[in-house]
């Protein structure tokens, strides 16, 4: 299974996957269709399925356009999301599993952003390989989404469930966000000499107009301040001793910088 990574809009990244042995596609959060369908030209692929993670127009603005062309397609979408997402077929909830290639993702329940958001996890095809996490926006290379229909409670659990994941799983989140991410990131947790380091390379990186996606999970452990609500620094930073409350007060602090 290759991850093709398709920049549209702003900030917005589509993921294809790709199986060239059958020379089928899975598309990831489909915010256009046109980007989608002159990529699968190129690989002369059939679109099997569309992956949605949630309902926001720049997730789903693409499925009607696809449908059109590949009609058998299936569209899968989070059970809460009925009714929400463009010609959704199947209804995932925590726990279920889908195939493509030779590949099963494992599907986990993860509001915050959403009420209804879910993320695809295939673990490594073998030792020593990544894993690959499709996870929307719940999390973000150095952060993670707004809390738009759920509450830090929820976001944390959510969060909790992708923090317990292997360290050298590929983060595919579904926006460049990192720069802006970690330039607030450094100002909540000045003394994280692995954040600092993160910070330059980065900016270094996006200097060259070179993407920051995937993440690597590990490298989020380290510097991301909405995996990291347990770390004294940060709850010094909140002014709480509680985790929920301490992620709540940096999420705060993060929606007015």
């Amino acid at each position: 299974m290759q991850v093709i990574r398709i920049p549209v809009l702003s900030d917005n990244y589509i993921f294809l996957l790709h199986d060239p042995q059958q020379n089928i596609a899975v598309v990831v959060d489909p915010a256009e269709s046109q980007p989608v369908l002159a990529e699968l030209s190129k690989l002369n692929a059939q679109l099997v399925a569309i992956f949605n993670t949630h309902h926001h127009a720049d997730h789903v603005g693409g499925n009607t356009g696809l449908i059109k062309v590949f009609p058998e397609l299936k569209v899968y979408g989070g059970i809460e999301d009925r009714g929400r997402i463009p010609g959704q077929q199947v209804f995932l909830q925590e726990g279920d599993r889908i195939q493509f290639s030779d590949r099963t993702a494992n599907i986990f329940f993860v509001p915050g952003h959403t009420r209804a958001h879910i993320a695809y996890y295939f673990p490594p095809a073998s030792p020593g390989e990544p894993g690959e996490l499709f996870c929307g926006d719940t999390l973000f290379a150095g952060g993670c989404g707004r809390l738009f229909e759920g509450t830090p409670g929820q976001m944390v659990d959510s969060l909790t469930k992708l923090r317990a994941l292997p360290d050298h799983t590929r983060v595919w989140c579904a926006h460049e966000y990192t720069l802006s991410n970690l330039r607030f990131a450094v100002t909540v947790d000045a003394g994280n000499a692995d954040l600092q380091k993160r910070y330059q390379d980065v900016k270094a990186q996006r200097d060259k107009l070179e993407p920051t996606i995937p993440s690597i999970l590990g490298v989020e452990k380290l510097t991301n301040p909405f995996l990291r609500w347990e770390e004294p620094s940060l709850r010094a930073t909140a002014k709480s001793d509680d985790g929920i409350q301490t992620f709540a007060r940096i999420r705060g602090m993060k929606d007015m910088f």
